[in-house]
């Protein structure tokens, strides 16, 4: 999806990462991320953001939680969007300050003491159940929580295991129920997803769920709540921030921006956001009619993926379809002339690296033509220690 970006933008990433593992100093299945490209994208984004009068908070799942990585961001975007709770106490152990919480997973009853004590700048809730729960933590600590109201998405817009949220019809009946509650305030909605990525373009577009977040904050709005919020999370890049300050968006929420890999960087490689990642494997055997096989651990099944480069032969290789329910032991690529076992492979696609059983490597000095790589991590963000690999 996007190799042909990457080997133009960034051709000195796909040379470092294959080095690496030609020297053995990473494994197969391994992410290698460019840490100077992800800084220079957050400053991009944090710049036009303030420009335009968008507020931030930055999303890091898909880069595997590194702690490395969220210094770098943070120093350009201060605030983040925690998707879990093991998320939120990784971003604020790394130094990073906690915007908003609980968007994408809602956070679990017993965790709420220690989340709510990072003094996040909002929370958001699907129900009033959830909502009552965070007003009596905040109320335990002794402040007033401001919390995020989840509009359920639009019909045959919600991914699966997303689904949630309160109905747009219900929204003063829920804001009446919330308003006399001590310990939260109302300030502001969300939805998700709020752009999508025209398939064919990539161009960003709002979504039919979009349309419901903004009623949902007209009618707060009216109920006379001041200073509302209203994110809009997904697809957020240097592209499509003038979009959201145009919709009336106050925050978005960039996630594969920061590593150059929106859907429209995959059809558009003069995009700003430089990419920012290559994932590296090798042959582990070939078949009989010749096709090789690579390791698996880090595919996804919305990756996207196109095809791989065997930098030893020079050869660009389709990579074949894999049913979504299968384990990715390995995946097939067409047949081969003359690949060999042990060969690097690199590819580069959509990804959600804190779902994989991947290794992260993080190289820095890139943009000075001195790679040197910073440190292996789990995908979790957790740093190997000295001789581990995640094989």
């Amino acid at each position: 999806m996007f190799l042909n970006t990457l080997l133009a933008r960034n051709p000195e990433l796909a040379d470092a990462a294959a080095a690496l593992h030609d020297s053995g100093a990473i494994p197969p299945d391994t992410y290698v991320i460019d840490l100077d490209a992800v800084e220079e994208n957050a400053r991009l984004l944090a710049e036009t953001a303030e420009r335009l009068g968008i507020s931030l908070w930055f999303v890091v799942k898909q880069f595997g939680r590194n702690p490395e990585l969220i210094r770098a961001v943070a120093r350009h975007i201060p605030r983040y969007a925690a998707i879990d709770a093991p998320e939120a106490r990784t971003l604020h152990a790394a130094g990073a300050e906690p915007g908003n919480l609980g968007h994408l997973v809602q956070i679990p009853r017993r965790a709420l003491p220690e989340l709510l004590a990072t003094r996040p700048e909002t929370v958001t809730v699907y129900d009033l159940a959830n909502a009552r729960a965070v007003a009596e933590a905040a109320r335990e600590l002794g402040f007033v929580q401001d919390v995020l109201i989840r509009v359920e998405g639009a019909d045959g817009s919600v991914y699966p295991g997303q689904e949630g949220g309160v109905p747009l019809a219900g929204i003063d009946v829920f804001a009446a129920a919330v308003e006399e509650l001590d310990g939260v305030r109302i300030g502001g909605v969300t939805g998700f997803p709020c752009l999508l990525c025209d398939p064919d373009t990539g161009v960003p577009r709002p979504t039919p769920t979009f349309d419901l977040v903004g009623e949902a904050h007209a009618k707060l709005a009216a109920r006379g709540h001041t200073g509302l919020r209203l994110s809009a999370p997904s697809a957020t890049s240097v592209a499509s921030l003038p979009l959201l300050a145009e919709l009336g968006a106050t925050h978005g929420e960039p996630g594969h921006a920061l590593t150059g890999t929106t859907p429209q960087h995959a059809v558009d490689p003069r995009q700003p956001e430089k990419p920012a990642y290559v994932y590296v494997t090798e042959v582990a055997h070939t078949l009989a009619d010749g096709r090789p096989a690579v390791l698996g651990g880090g595919f996804y099944p919305r990756a996207g993926i196109k095809d791989a480069l065997l930098p030893r032969t020079g050869e660009r290789l389709r990579v074949q379809d894999s049913p979504a329910d299968n384990i990715d032991y390995y995946r097939l690529l067409a047949p081969s002339v003359g690949a060999e076992a042990g060969d690097t492979a690199l590819l580069a696609f959509r990804t959600q690296m804190f779902v994989t059983r991947s290794t992260i490597a993080v190289v820095a000095g890139l943009s000075a033509g001195e790679p040197a790589l910073v440190g292996l991590y789990d995908a979790l963000g957790r740093r190997y220690e000295h001789g581990e690999t995640g094989r």
